[in-house]
């Protein structure tokens, strides 16, 4: 296999970050392809731990070239704040590790305004966005009024851009929302120095990527978020503002879709969600509180606390489908050590409601596991009963935060 696409199976938060971090040292090329600052991808390498919102997870290995695909929209201001915080401890030493896409959309403040205003005024109606901008810049983005990497490091369109898109954006704030206008100078003058900053990684991305191809070297695509929250297929209107599902991979970032190879889904051993949204297994009880304290279920963007449930497999299932899945990441198994019991949901009843299968739980830390047969009897149970009920192979199993923590069953580039 040369491409693989790593896509979150639930509402995000599966640990994808981690799995594409797995799977870097066997790739040539990782490449992001949605999304923007609100995703938070956490890594640890030994003490260390390292956040990245918009940079791919494959930045901390060497060697390995990192692309942001055209299907991210790039807060300027977090990018640079990344790639200062990756060179002060000694990653992306060389420039040329990190490519952006030049028809990448860029986040600007009045993004954030409109973003921040219109939640604020929802009240019992939230999305839960994490206020960063991203629904607006995708706004533009399709209204044909955004403005793009090649724009921005472009002296005289990014004065014309600005131009003719803030008046109206200000008069939308002021009128419609009851915010404070923005102004147009301070936003050039800050936004130019970005873009001349950023010039050196901006570039087109697509011949590059294409080139690898049929070079047979190996590309891993990250996704950001999870397929619950694709703008298409997730549970409307509680979704992201973006295409989430593996054929994001695609159009995010200029490859055709016959040269995709393999599609992992990544889920947890049981389910979570930030922000507002159908949720059908969700816990509202001792054992929710529970795994939220044991599996740190808090964002890594917003530091918001994590909605926790039970697995739900009827989920998994319509996530195969759209994505189509051809094996499973599963994260957070340890977490589920020390229940006495553990439910999966199985399918839902008449009335909606999910119907579950009870399984025994175990005692035993996982911790330092590197194999299935190193796993309690009751685990590779109930790991059996998730790869029977979806018809997928677990193919990595990721036991803690840590790096070494990390299990290939199948190496999907093998």
């Amino acid at each position: 296999m040369t491409t693989v696409v790593i896509v979150g199976a639930q509402w995000g938060d599966e640990g994808k970050g981690k799995i594409v971090d797995l799977l870097t040292p066997f790739s040539d090329f990782v490449v992001r392809y949605q999304g923007g600052a609100n995703a938070g991808h956490t890594l640890v390498i030994g003490n260390e731990k390292t956040v990245l919102h918009l940079i791919p997870s494959g930045i901390l290995h060497k060697r390995v070239k990192c692309v942001i695909g055209n299907g991210v929209v790039v807060d300027p201001e977090v990018c640079l704040s990344e790639i200062d915080g990756l060179k002060s401890r000694g990653y992306l030493s060389n420039d040329s590790e990190l490519l952006i896409s030049l028809n990448a959309h860029v986040v600007l403040p009045y993004h954030k305004t409109i973003d921040q205003l219109r939640e604020s005024r929802a009240a019992d109606s939230k999305i839960g966005t994490t206020g960063r901008g991203i629904g607006p810049c995708y706004e533009d983005k399709v209204a044909r009024s955004g403005i793009r990497m090649c724009d921005l490091i472009d002296k005289d369109i990014l004065r014309e851009r600005l131009e003719a898109i803030m008046p109206e954006k200000n008069l939308y704030i002021e009128k419609i929302l009851g915010g404070k206008s923005e102004d147009i100078g301070d936003i050039y003058k800050k936004y130019f120095e970005f873009g001349g900053r950023l010039k050196k990684y901006v570039c087109d991305t697509v011949p590059v990527l294409n080139a690898a191809l049929l070079a047979k070297k190996k590309l891993l695509f990250e996704g950001a978020q999870g397929s619950a929250l694709d703008i298409d297929h997730g549970t409307y209107p509680f979704v992201t503002s973006s295409t989430t599902v593996a054929a994001g991979a695609a159009s995010g970032s200029g490859i055709g879709p016959t040269a995709i190879d393999e599609v992992i889904g990544v889920t947890k051993a049981y389910s979570t969600r930030v922000g507002s949204g159908p949720f059908p297994t969700e816990l509202c009880d001792a054992t929710g509180v529970w795994l939220r304290k044991n599996g740190s279920e808090f964002g890594a963007t917003t530091g918001r606390p994590r909605r926790c449930g039970w697995l739900d497999l009827e989920a998994l299932r319509r996530s195969k489908m759209v994505n189509g899945l051809t094996g499973l990441a599963l994260t957070k198994l340890d977490i589920l050590s020390g229940l006495s019991k553990i439910n999966a949901c199985t399918e839902y009843d008449s009335d909606g409601e999910p119907v579950y299968k009870e399984f025994a739980g175990w005692n035993k830390e996982l911790k330092g596991v590197k194999s299935l047969s190193g796993l309690p009897k009751e685990a590779r149970t109930y790991l059996d009963f998730i790869e029977s009920s979806l018809g997928l192979p677990i193919k990595l199993l990721s036991l803690g935060p840590e790096r070494d923590s990390g299990v290939i069953l199948e190496n999907p580039f093998q």
